[in-house]
């Protein structure tokens, strides 16, 4: 698809500094862009390629300071990089529009439910009243169980498998690989060593906007739902247990556990390989650093930890400080320790 400056300026709510019918056909990063591509500048360190590259069309901020000639046209924006990933949304929309229809062979039982301007891919399988709001895209090789509801406009990616009962909200994704409301780990220990397996009742609710990564997998509550809510960002290779809650705008990065029943608040900021214990509150604005262990529950809201298990994070850098400082102090202390002795060995010549 070819757009012009023009046309993209209006998109994106920018000024044009250059020729308005600029035509563009496809992006490239600023320091490798051909004749024809569109580029964007948002961070200073990559300034020295906007008086070089070979890019057609550049969208900058609006405050960026020029030293020489650019030979590209410009687009000025308040945010550059909001700016470039709106436009990206809206061209991989366009993409998208042009998937329809159902592919064969499909199986889509008699009692679901599909809207209007839907894909359905090869192989996927609809279970028992399943529901495809408009606009929703079914890739292929899709498992959807008896019951589940895709909201408008969602898109499902290959290989996802959606249990029964489960919801998923207008405008989600969810990235190749992913499995939503499988059992949750319920099993009750016996006298004789063994367990029994608690039957996990509940369902899987993902409100709208949410976006979830590759082979994720969020397990279904032993009753009632497990929750992740609006606006909330999950990374790939997540592991959310039964009955957790993630709440609004929240983000997880990759690989991070959360155990059962944990409830997690509002703009919560979670690093890699974060492991979370069960049962615990995690307050609103919480940001909890990489390969951090949390053991009690996060009470102040906008807090910041790290370590494991995890505490205030500048008191860990503190300690950190301190640390780094212990061979040092040693020294000083053998110092210490040898003056104190000559003091004494004078002290008992001295009586003598």
């Amino acid at each position: 698809m070819q757009f012009t400056a023009a046309q993209i300026a209006t998109m994106i709510n920018g000024r044009i500094e250059g020729d308005a019918g600029t035509v563009v056909s496809s992006f490239g990063k600023i320091e490798e862009a051909k004749a024809g591509q569109l580029a964007f500048l948002a961070n200073p360190k990559y300034e020295e390629h906007l008086y070089k590259t070979q890019a057609s069309l550049i969208i900058i901020n609006e405050t960026q300071e020029l030293k020489q000639p650019v030979a590209a046209t410009l687009i000025k924006v308040a945010d550059a990089y909001t700016a470039f990933a709106t436009l990206l949304d809206t061209y991989q929309q366009l993409l998208r529009q042009q998937l329809n229809g159902i592919q064969q062979p499909a199986y889509i039982d008699a009692t679901a439910k599909i809207g209007e301007n839907v894909f359905i891919g090869a192989f996927a399988w609809l279970g028992e009243k399943v529901i495809i709001g408009n606009g929703a895209k079914v890739y292929p090789n899709c498992f959807l169980g008896n019951n589940v509801i895709i909201g408008e406009n969602s898109i499902i990616y290959p290989g996802v498998k959606i249990y029964h009962d489960c919801k998923i909200g207008n405008n989600v994704t969810i990235h190749a690989g992913t499995v939503i409301g499988s059992d949750g780990f319920g099993f009750a220990p016996q006298a004789d060593g063994t367990f029994i397996k608690v039957p996990q009742i509940g369902n899987v609710v993902i409100e709208d906007g949410v976006e979830i990564g590759a082979n994720a997998t969020i397990d279904r509550a032993t009753i009632g739902s497990t929750l992740i809510k609006a606006g909330a960002k999950l990374d790939n290779l997540l592991q959310i247990a039964h009955n957790v809650e993630v709440g609004n705008n929240s983000v997880i990065a990759a690989q991070a556990g959360i155990s059962g029943s944990t409830k997690v608040g509002n703009n919560v900021m979670i690093g890699g390989q974060v492991g979370i214990v069960g049962h615990l509150q995690i307050a609103d604005g919480t940001k909890i650093n990489a390969q951090s262990g949390v053991s009690k529950s996060v009470k102040t809201p906008n807090t910041a930890i790290t370590g494991s298990p995890a505490y205030d994070y500048t008191a860990a850098l503190r300690s950190q400080v301190a640390t780094r400082n212990l061979p040092e102090l040693e020294k000083k202390v053998a110092a210490l320790e040898k003056i104190v002795k000559e003091l004494m060995e004078r002290a008992a010549v001295g009586k003598d």
